[in-house]
């Protein structure tokens, strides 16, 4: 591709390089208007600059991405209305023999949940519980911190539903659900097994020298269901949440309620456990005082299972759909509504807590790098690396891990794919390495957010869910993460490029 005229060069450099610090500095002092509102900020100056036009720009908008994205995320919210992630909490500390063993359990269950709902949901769902279990048994929080966030990004790298830039490889190449999980689960297996034992070796002093306090109560026992972190994808405040919190409080202190409550002290723990399912999915159930009152709790109690079970099956018939090659865009999506229909009641409080700012981020990204590549600069500088990049070769194949491993710290990793991807597969094309080409960039792109703090969005969801944690607060610090993840990253990223195929 030729390079643009200079004009055009210029000024798209320019809203490139603005998208860009927005991107990764999202609260800059001079224009703290967040990752969000930055990408659509570049995209709007590539369209004023004439770098590309208006029917570019809508066509550089790649719905199915986008479709795929906004389908795991309802699909991750019925499950957490499900319980899945209160399970999955728990099976961390069931039956737990000691602090390695737990930061092995940590490892295992953040990267099987990272690759079947998101890194980043696993990061906002298990943060607040692992930081308890530490602080519980006495234990120093930042190995486990750094276990839930390594290892879920690692996890995350087996499938395309793993990751954003995961999602984008999958749509551009087109390679299926089972190609990709055939071709990085290896790698990822062996990862997550170096990346605990590198853990292990690192902070096996300090978890042998603290005293462990002996516990003679289930994890359900030693923290409550209900402090366990809510799923929410984005936050948002909203007039008729305020109002209608304020009404729960109203009814919950009620004296009326409270008299009724102390009836019976059967019913009470009855009742208990039911509002706690009730509350899970945002309703509320009178208390039963009457013979025909807990008939009728019984009967909701059994259909709260069975919505549950039907929840788990129709996730499981989405992840079989995609193992089986269908369009994985529109499976997530008739999976998501088929949740939506089965509640059969009004989704839009689930439907809120989707974040569509990062759909909208994702919508700028597209137009902003589309811009930024019809100006000429990444072909000519992919130019004068490809004749180093072979990944026909050992050399090649790190050389190509390094430029990809840099620019996704630098750039971050879903504008790194977006950038390198069609080129790094053309290339790769000639020597009938397609499919690898776009396997390695997947892996090394994922595996490169453990290497700083601010290396990929999970590690910044456990840091701040960790600072931010009711009484047990605690910051993951710059140099801590890096201590630990500049060697995890070089040692997993070269295992991954010798047995991605």
């Amino acid at each position: 591709m030729a390079m643009a005229p200079v004009v055009k060069l210029v000024l798209g450099s320019i809203a490139f390089a603005i998208f860009w610090i927005l991107a990764v500095f999202p609260s800059v002092p001079f224009l703290p208007i967040g990752r969000t509102a930055g990408s659509l900020f570049g995209a709007m100056l590539m369209v004023i600059f004439q770098v590309i036009t208006p029917d570019q720009a809508y066509a550089a908008i790649d719905l199915p991405i986008l479709g795929l994205l906004f389908g795991t995320m309802v699909v991750s919210i019925y499950l957490e209305r499900a319980d899945m992630f209160k399970y999955l909490g728990t099976l961390l500390s069931w039956k737990s023999r000691g602090a390695k063993d737990l930061l092995c359990r940590v490892c295992l269950v953040s990267a099987v949940s990272s690759a079947l709902f998101t890194n980043d949901t696993c990061c906002v769902v298990l943060t607040e519980f692992v930081l308890k279990i530490a602080r519980q048994k006495n234990l120093p929080p930042h190995p486990f911190l750094l276990a839930l966030a390594t290892s879920a990004n690692i996890g995350s790298s087996a499938t395309p539903i793993g990751n954003p830039q995961n999602l984008v490889i999958a749509v551009q190449s087109r390679i299926s659900f089972w190609e990709f999980l055939l071709g990085v689960f290896p790698a990822m297996i062996v990862g997550i097994t170096v990346n605990a034992a590198m853990l292990l070796a690192m902070y096996w002093r300090l978890l042998s020298d603290r005293k462990e306090e002996e516990e003679e109560n289930e994890v359900s026992e030693v923290v409550e269901e209900e402090d366990v972190t809510s799923h929410r994808f984005s936050p948002a405040t909203l007039p008729h949440l305020s109002s209608f919190r304020s009404e729960e409080t109203n009814v919950r202190t009620d004296p009326e309620t409270l008299r009724n409550r102390g009836a019976s002290s059967g019913e009470s723990i009855a009742s208990r456990d039911h509002q706690a399912d009730a509350e899970s999915q945002g309703e509320s159930y009178p208390i039963p005082t009457t013979n025909n009152d807990v008939l009728v709790f019984r009967t909701k109690r059994w259909r709260r299972v069975l919505w549950k079970s039907s929840v788990y099956l129709i996730t499981l018939g989405m992840l079989v759909s995609l193992l089986m090659g269908l369009n994985m865009s529109w499976t997530a999506i008739t999976a998501a509504l088929a949740l939506v229909v089965l509640d059969f009641k009004d989704a839009r409080p689930s439907l809120e807590k989707v974040s569509y700012s990062l759909l909208i981020f994702f919508c700028g990204m597209f137009i902003t790098v589309d811009g930024f590549n019809k100006t000429g600069i990444p072909t000519a500088l992919w130019d004068l690396m490809e004749p180093y990049a072979n990944i026909g070769e050992v050399k090649g194949t790190v050389v190509l891990a390094v430029v990809i491993l840099v620019l996704s710290n630098v750039a971050s990793n879903v504008p790194t794919v977006l950038l390198l991807g069609a080129r790094v597969a053309a290339s790769a094309a000639a020597g009938g390495e397609e499919k690898k080409a776009w396997l390695l960039l997947a892996w090394v792109s994922t595996v490169a957010g453990n290497l700083t703090l601010l290396g990929s969005a999970a590690n910044l969801i456990v840091c701040e869910q960790a600072r931010r944690a009711v009484s047990q607060g605690y910051t993951l610090t710059f140099t801590k993460h890096i201590k630990f993840g500049l060697p995890s990253t070089l040692i997993v990223t070269a295992i991954g490029l010798f047995l991605i195929k």
